[in-house]
């Protein structure tokens, strides 16, 4: 079916090339008439902190919204009639927006304890009708944009909390610069500027339908405002991934003689075949993320999801009809300083690299498990949790505001937590007060508000302000400490419920609740990649030395992670501040995606080895031939990936570092450690026993060829004589 598909496509590459523009313009068409807005729900499904915000919701809406802080800084100080008009006249024109339902002034009586001991700062806290979750980036700046724009030299105004987070665009250009050194990687590994362009251009085109169908997806799935940037990561990455291993298929067939249309069915018959099984892979990999049951992950696995499936869908069929216009004009506009001459694979340095290993299989097994032990162990150490606005850019207004106010409050002022009481009818207000009286005098608490009771009298919200900023564990701690032993204790002798929420506590019951579903994740993800590879390889050893590396690798990556958030050198050098938790889904996303993209890597080098197992009995010779005739393009595909992943740590949001950081040393140690140390060091030690599979268990199988090692049928004469079935040469069941 895919040859056929490819050679409509040759066959009709202007009808294709046409009807990718025209998708193209209808994508973006749709994206405007029905794009969405981003939506994210943190809140855990069953937890504390979601039963807070439900009961707010049904019983005190007023205050079942976010709030935002708007912090005046004056040197001069902010209790002069000046500051002060001027401050009453923003509150004034704040209050107006329709998403306001009150603020809390410092110049009122009660305010005082909203301004600074030395009268430099004072902040009002502006109570929202809905939940972050609720608003859009455009009502956020509408919202925030004119607050900013009443500042000045005398007076400095800022916005602190989520809703301020999310009114500040996204910074950009990171894709610029990967796609910048994709470019350079391609030339050198083609040497020719025709061929350097074609993955570029397939990866760009599947990218920009993606990114626009993604504006729709948001219209019908909550999606978090941080998975466009990680899917236009995956997207750019698998996408020149993809395209580079069929024109590297491409070129080598037409170095075989073949001409340009046989050759592009022969490259779609077998590249395009590990392509497809590599995105169906990464697709069942980020699928895999729906049994953390968290709302706004499924929307980052959709929005990813829908990148592979568009760049996987361009690579198997935009590419062809390319292909058929580059013909061979494909080595057109040759770099100069590339040679063009192309050595015998048992010539190559890599053909010699797996000799040396397989002289010395157990120093290469032996050493490489150490050193991906030793990179994995930081991991052991690291803290799941959320960053706060102390890791926003420093030009950023909510980082702007959290230094205000942790210079002038505390560093907990920029997050208090929510207290709901319920209970005592008649005087819930006096008990709530005694409540919050008690809860003043715990460690780790600076502040808690007098209580603010709702109209019927049946709900009470304390706002408690713990000592520590948001992102400290000392801050998760205070959680479980008054969640466990001072409100019990101190509510033991009434009928008082209590509920703690708001921003610290949401963090703490999403980052468990989700930790508590891991098993079920990654127990899938590793078992459907051991039964797909059992079927492509007829093996049971293969798979299970796969699903393990790749395991020990994804670790090492995780320790690599934990090094950079933990301070020193690595986080100093990627701008990642000392002592930063790490949420916890972004280590899911990781391995989602890593298991997809090693999926590649894992079906071209073993493919081509089983290949030359089947056609020689050597084990040892097809370990070497096998990784000779494709290092190169792993490496290629590889150093590419890594690139543009890496490209993500020059943007200024910290969770783009950590991603970028993430997966680029992931696909690093993947391509290099892993696939060119570890694995023929264990197929050496292995022998023959890599190939075994019991017979009762081969009858079971289904049998997937994903590397097209059977019969190709590739186009023969004109398109109404059909297609004439050719064996595949010896050695081209993976790109070369």
């Amino acid at each position: 079916m895919l040859v056929n598909l490819a050679d409509w496509c040759f066959r009709r590459r202007r009808l294709v090339v046409v009807s990718w523009l025209g998708a193209l313009v209808v994508s973006f068409l749709l994206a405007g008439a029905l794009g969405g807005e981003f939506r994210q729900d943190y809140l855990q499904p069953g937890s504390e902190s979601r039963a807070a915000s439900q009961t707010l919701e049904d019983t005190f809406p007023q205050r079942s919204g976010d709030t935002v802080q708007v912090v005046l800084h004056a040197e001069g100080g902010v209790t002069s009639s000046e500051v002060q008009a001027r401050a009453e006249a923003l509150f004034a024109e704040v209050a107006r927006n329709e998403d306001v339902v009150g603020i809390a002034s410092p110049f009122v009586a009660g305010g005082a304890t909203q301004i600074s001991a030395d009268g430099t700062t004072a902040y009002a806290d502006v109570a929202l009708s809905s939940t972050v979750n609720e608003f859009t980036p455009a009502q956020a700046a509408a919202l925030v944009d004119p607050i900013l724009e009443a500042g000045d030299d005398t007076l400095q105004v800022e916005v602190g909390g989520a809703v301020a987070a999310l009114s500040q665009a996204p910074p950009v250009g990171s894709e610029v610069i990967g796609l910048v050194a994709a470019a350079i990687i391609l030339l050198v590994t083609f040497g020719s500027v025709v061929a350097m362009g074609l993955p570029l251009v397939t990866a760009l085109f599947g990218l920009g339908v993606a990114m626009a169908l993604g504006e729709v997806l948001r219209r019908v799935v909550d999606v978090p405002d941080w998975a466009p940037a990680t899917a236009a990561m995956v997207g750019i990455g698998v996408g020149i991934d993809y395209a580079l291993l069929i024109v590297t298929r491409y070129r080598t067939s037409l170095a075989a003689g073949q001409d340009p249309r046989r050759a592009t069915a022969t490259a779609i018959a077998t590249a395009g075949r590990s392509v497809l099984f590599a995105g169906i892979t990464v697709v069942i990999s980020m699928l895999g993320i729906l049994l953390m049951g968290q709302p706004a992950m499924n929307g980052f696995a959709f929005t990813v999801v829908l990148a592979v499936v568009v760049t996987v869908a361009a690579s198997l069929t935009l590419l062809p009809a390319i292909l058929g216009f580059a013909g061979h004009g494909i080595e057109r506009l040759h770099v100069p300083f590339v040679s063009r001459q192309v050595r015998p694979y048992d010539a190559s340095r890599w053909f010699r690299w797996s000799r040396f290993i397989q002289r010395r299989p157990w120093i290469a097994a032996i050493g490489g498990l150490a050193v991906l032990l030793a990179l994995a162990a930081p991991f052991l150490g690291i803290r799941f949790g959320f960053p706060d606005a102390e890791n926003d850019a420093p030009t950023s207004t909510t980082r702007q505001a959290y230094d205000l106010l942790a210079d002038g409050f505390g560093p907990g002022f920029s997050a208090p937590m929510v207290l709901t009481v319920q209970g005592a009818a008649g005087d819930l207000k006096d008990a709530a007060d005694q409540l919050g009286a008690s809860l003043g005098d715990v460690e780790g608490v600076a502040y808690v508000a007098p209580a603010v009771v709702n109209e019927s009298g049946d709900t009470a919200v304390l706002s408690l302000t713990p000592a520590t900023s948001p992102q400290d564990a000392a801050s998760e701690d205070l959680v479980d400490l008054l969640r466990d032993e001072e409100i019990p204790t101190a509510t033991a002798s009434t009928d008082l419920t209590v509920h703690v929420g708001g921003m610290i506590a949401a963090n703490v019951d999403s980052t468990r609740g989700t930790a508590d579903r891991l098993p079920f994740f990654f127990g899938g993800v590793l078992l459907v990649s051991f039964l797909l590879l059992m079927m492509v390889f007829g093996s049971v050893l293969v798979p299970l030395k796969a699903v393990v590396m790749n395991v020990l690798a994804t670790g090492a990556a995780f320790g690599v992670l934990a090094l950079a958030t933990g301070g020193g050198p690595l986080g100093d050098l990627v701008g990642i501040p000392e002592a930063t938790p790490v949420p916890i889904q972004l280590p899911i996303g990781i391995f989602a995606i890593l298991f997809g993209l090693s999926m590649d890597y894992e079906v071209f080098l073993l493919s081509r080895i089983k290949e030359e197992y089947d056609r020689t009995g050597d084990n040892a010779r097809a370990v070497a031939d096998g990784l000779a005739k494709s290092a190169r393009v792993i490496t290629a595909s590889a150093a590419i990936m890594v690139t543009v992943f890496f490209s993500f740590v020059l943007g200024e949001s910290v969770l783009t570092k950590m991603f970028g950081l993430g997966l680029g040393a992931a696909v690093l140690i993947d391509a290099t450690l892993v696939r060119m140390v570890l694995v023929p060091a264990t197929m050496e030690l292995l022998g023959d026993r890599n190939w075994w599979l019991p017979s009762w268990l081969d009858r079971l199988l289904p049998h997937i060829d994903a590397e097209g090692r059977g019969m190709i049928d590739v186009p023969e004469g004109e398109p109404e004589q059909g297609l004439t079935p050719v064996p595949v040469p010896a050695g081209s069941g993976a790109p070369s």
